[in-house]
């Protein structure tokens, strides 16, 4: 998210030859992370004791975690590190991680096995265990933070060149691979390690994630001679954070109207242009009191943290725009957060597609993958054409509008799981199994595939409308700020998620009752769980209603550029020195 970059000459450097490191590196990666989250709460209920709303919780606080630095991983690449280290580091951080998570299941003292029938005392498990296995939490998070965000722009450097203009066809064309390389990644991670770890055990199957990320690290340290280094220099969030810093120091200055308004600070090979009326306080960031004290001979500023130039203070507005609604869509990525809960219900019933092959409970993500993969092909191929002509929108549907579907029909996949897991519940006490979990229900794991299905349309359509909206709305300086915030947004979504989770158990356990999210899913009330981020998804969606009215009639996420300044610009060199 650099704003400025500065790359290393040599000649022979980059190109496609260095591809298939950058691409194996992020898909090796990709299969042995994504492979460990599905069955985590089994595992977390299983070797540790946890019950699972605290398994949830954790889950939900290693998934922020891991979505939270990568915000912190991209300030690190582009201010001081630079790609290729980040990259490398992380990837190192990811496999001592899984080292450590592999350990906590091969050395019996590094867990606590749950009891059997016939043990009458159980040993809890100790502060030594669970610090050894939160450390390798955070050495996965570590890892995910700074891979994440500096993979996917580290392969673009390697194509980059500023003289070919041509060249930008092949940047989208590796981009194309790249996601491509993703899903695939993502598929076999949900699919074959889970059954990994179903059919062969704990050992083999975070042994399998460990020795793919050691390939994942080799391969990308065997590129490095060929690789295109890209020097840190300056970070977009970097400049943000000075904008709100000078705006703060400077909050007691007035700002008058003049006939050039105030002087404001702007590079000078830039168009002049004058700020905006919005947020006026933060135009305090860029206002020039004393030009002998504030600039340097040649017009930069002597000190960024207290002399901002308008550019920065313009991003820093754009930002604060779309925050209400960016945090319309928290709740959509809580609903998604159901999946450690979904295990639990899929354990207990009929997983069998055929005769003779069981679907592995972790693994009925996949089914969210492919919806999403056929809904986006599908309104990409068939919809667009169509909607484009009565709407007059290139995309069909504007941002907003897709937004508002996903929201609606996140809504709606709660709805029908909460159903579903009603008429689960009800069938496992007629059966007898209100006394066994693990008991298996007859009952077709299968109804549990339009959940998914719906889950997987809600997220194709409200966060690709989403990334698009902030991009229409961020001036282009800022265009990889659009794909930050997403990620950002899952973060808190994770961290909310597992607050409501923890909330939840505790309110509904007060007095000696049944949780709802009881680790015994045929005494809890897993249904009221579901109806409740239904309905909270419905306030979700009124309150993004209210959110779209502040962003004008239009709602297409226009930006609000800051308007060019008249032919009488006023020249901050010239000013006299400020009382």
């Amino acid at each position: 998210m650099a704003t400025e970059t500065q790359v290393e000459e040599y000649p022979r450097k980059g190109g496609l030859r260095t591809m298939p490191f950058i691409i194996l590196n992020e898909s090796f990666e990709r299969i042995a992370s994504y492979g460990l989250g599905p069955n985590m709460i089994i595992y977390l209920m299983t070797y540790y004791n946890m019950s699972a709303a605290t398994g949830t919780s954790i889950i939900g606080i290693w998934n922020t975690l891991s979505s939270g630095l990568a915000i912190v991983g991209a300030i690190i690449s582009d201010s001081y590190w630079g790609r290729f280290k980040a990259v490398a580091l992380g990837s190192i951080f990811t496999l001592i991680g899984m080292i450590i998570l592999w350990l906590t299941a091969t050395i019996p003292q590094l867990n606590s096995l749950s009891c059997s029938q016939f043990q009458h005392v159980c040993n809890g498990t100790t502060a030594l265990q669970l610090a050894v296995l939160f450390s390798s939490f955070v050495f996965m998070s570590l890892g995910t933070g700074f891979v994440r965000p500096c993979s996917i722009i580290f392969g673009a450097d390697q194509l980059e060149k500023k003289d070919n203009p041509g060249n930008q066809r092949l940047v989208d064309s590796y981009f194309n691979w790249y996601y491509a390389s993703t899903g695939i990644s993502t598929i076999l991670a949900v699919t074959i390690i889970v059954y990994i770890q179903d059919r062969y055990g704990w050992q083999v199957g975070f042994g399998v994630p460990a020795i793919l990320m050691f390939l994942s690290v080799l391969m990308f340290l065997i590129g490095s001679t060929l690789y295109v280094k890209v020097k840190p220099k300056e970070s977009l969030l970097i400049g943000l954070l000075q904008a709100v810093v000078a705006a703060s120091r400077k909050r007691n200055t007035s700002l008058t109207l003049t006939d050039c308004d105030d002087y404001y600070h702007w590079p000078l090979e830039s168009e002049k242009v004058m700020p905006s009326n919005d947020f006026r306080c933060l135009n305090r960031a860029c206002l020039i009191q004393d030009p002998q004290r504030d600039l340097n001979p040649d017009g930069s500023s002597l000190n960024p943290w207290n002399l901002c130039r308008l550019e920065q203070v313009e991003s820093l507005k754009a930002l604060i725009r779309s925050l209400p609604m960016w945090s319309t869509g928290f709740m959509i990525f809580v609903d998604m957060n159901v999946f450690a809960f979904s295990v639990l219900q899929t354990k207990t019933m009929d997983r069998h597609l055929f005769p003779h092959f069981e679907v592995p409970a972790a693994s009925f993500s996949v089914f969210l993958i492919i919806a999403l993969t056929i809904w986006l092909t599908f309104y990409d191929r068939v919809l667009v054409p169509l909607l484009s002509k009565y709407t007059g929108r290139p995309r069909g549907l504007s941002p907003v509008t897709r937004m508002g579907i996903g929201l609606i029909v996140s809504c709606m996949s709660m709805a029908l799981t909460a159903i579903t897991e009603r008429v689960r519940r009800q069938r496992a006490i007629a059966e007898g199994h209100e006394d066994n979990p693990s008991a298996l229900v007859n009952m077709s794991a299968m109804w549990f595939v339009p959940q998914y299905a719906l889950l997987g349309v809600a997220e194709a359509t409200h966060g690709v409308g989403q990334i698009e909206f902030f991009y229409s709305l961020f001036p282009k300086s800022m265009s990889s700020v659009a794909s930050a915030m997403y990620t950002v947004g899952t973060a808190v979504s994770s961290l909310v998620g597992s607050i409501l989770v923890s909330s939840e158990d505790w309110l509904t356990s007060t007095g000696g009752k049944t949780s709802w999210l009881s680790s015994n899913i045929n005494k809890g009330h897993l249904d009221y769980h579901f109806w409740l981020l239904a309905f909270l998804s419905l306030l979700n969606f009124l309150y993004f209603l209210v959110v779209c009215r502040l962003y004008g009639p239009d709602n297409d996420g226009t930006s609000r550029s800051s308007n060019e300044a008249d032919e009488k610009h006023c020249d901050y060199r010239l000013l006299p020195e400020s009382s």
